[in-house]
Order: structure tokens, then C-alpha cells, then sequence
């Protein structure tokens, strides 16, 4: 079970810290002797294919995944916390050994109320690895006994993002290929309601 290797053209000193970082984690997967419990936190603003992809891979690896859909309310999410729950019992529901939950707070207390040991963290480029990395640091700091596993999503889900998406359902456009037809339907539903309420919104 090897965690997946950088293997695009980033500059050598990321793809190396990487490989490195997910090296010795895989070694140290392989040596478990207990059931393995990861959690998957993210926004899910709205959750999309190329988060699908995340969460399918890392449900085959480890003995129980938890989707942890962050409350974010600073961030003023296009979607309540509620429907993003909605969407991702939707979308996931199908797997087996996978749990959504919602959280507030700091990802550690959800880490260990869940009692993992694994933390996934999703990495579309380059520009996403040096945030990602010092969040791997503090989370280190804070949870001396977690680890953080970086994926990568598939190369046909490289480009897509919440925002991206977002964007492209208020402007009209087609968000078919980036998220399932349950989350494309809320989507449409959700700029409908809003246009409703103010036509001068985009």
C-alpha cells in the first residue's frame, strides 16, 4: 500500500519533500497492527468529483475513513454547513468504511474525538504544497502521534476546485464533469433561489 508519488513536472525540491514525507509514511502503514483510522477535512464547498477521487483511494487503504466537513463559517460558504453534509452523504454514501461528520473548531479535537491516526490532505499544485506542508508541520506539533498522508487527485480532477466550480454554476455554464448530478442539481437549484432573491447577483 503505497501512498501515491508527485510524479508531474513541479521543481525537484517539492516533488522530493513529498515522496519523502509519503515514503515513510507508507513504511510505517505497512507495520500496523490495529485498524488505522483517517480523517479527510476539507470544506466541501460544494464537494466535487476530484474530492470523490481523494476519498475513494484513501477508503482502500485505510480501515476507516472520516470526511470531516469543517463548519467554515468564516469563509461564508456557498452552501450551509447542512447542505454540505446532504452532499457528501449523497455522494458517499456507497462506501462502506466511510463516516461524514461536520466539526467546529480545531481539526485536532476532531482528530482525536475520531481517534485517528492519519490525516488526508488533498494537493491539486505546487501552490497548494507550502501551505499544506506547514499545515502538516503544526498538526505534527499539536498531534505529536497523527501523521499527514498528502494525495494527489487523479490527472483528469487536477484542475477542478469548489471555487472553480462555484463559478461556473452562477455564470450559467456546465458543471456536469466536475461534480455527481445530485450535487449539480443543488447547484442549479441554489443560483436559481438566489437570482430569485437578488437578480442583480451574478
Amino acid at each position: 500500500m503505497q501512498a501515491q508519488s508527485f510524479t508531474h513536472d513541479e521543481p525537484a525540491s517539492v516533488c522530493d519533500r513529498i515522496d519523502e514525507y509519503n515514503g515513510l509514511f507508507s513504511v510505517a502503514l505497512e507495520r500496523r497492527s490495529s485498524m488505522v483510522v483517517a480523517v479527510y477535512p476539507g470544506t466541501f464547498d460544494p464537494l466535487t468529483r476530484g474530492h470523490e477521487d481523494i476519498v475513494r483511494r484513501a477508503s482502500s487503504i485505510f480501515d476507516q475513513l472520516v470526511v470531516g466537513v469543517a463548519d467554515s463559517r468564516a469563509k461564508k460558504p456557498f452552501f450551509s454547513l447542512q447542505e454540505r453534509l446532504d452532499i457528501a452523504h449523497d455522494v458517499l454514501g456507497h462506501y462502506p468504511n466511510v463516516h461524514v461528520s461536520s466539526f467546529t473548531g480545531l481539526l485536532k479535537d476532531f482528530v482525536r474525538k475520531n481517534n485517528a491516526r492519519v490525516i488526508v490532505r488533498g494537493l491539486r499544485a505546487v501552490s497548494d504544497f507550502e501551505y499544506e506542508f506547514q499545515m502538516a508541520g503544526m498538526n505534527r506539533y499539536l498531534l505529536p502521534d497523527v501523521e499527514t498522508m498528502f494525495m494527489t487527485p487523479s490527472d483528469q480532477y487536477q484542475f477542478i476546485s469548489g471555487t472553480i466550480v462555484r463559478e461556473i454554476a452562477q455564470l450559467g455554464g456546465d458543471v456536469s464533469k466536475f461534480v455527481f448530478p445530485s450535487v449539480e442539481k443543488r447547484l442549479i437549484d441554489k443560483v436559481a433561489d438566489q437570482t430569485q432573491k437578488d437578480p442583480a447577483a451574478p
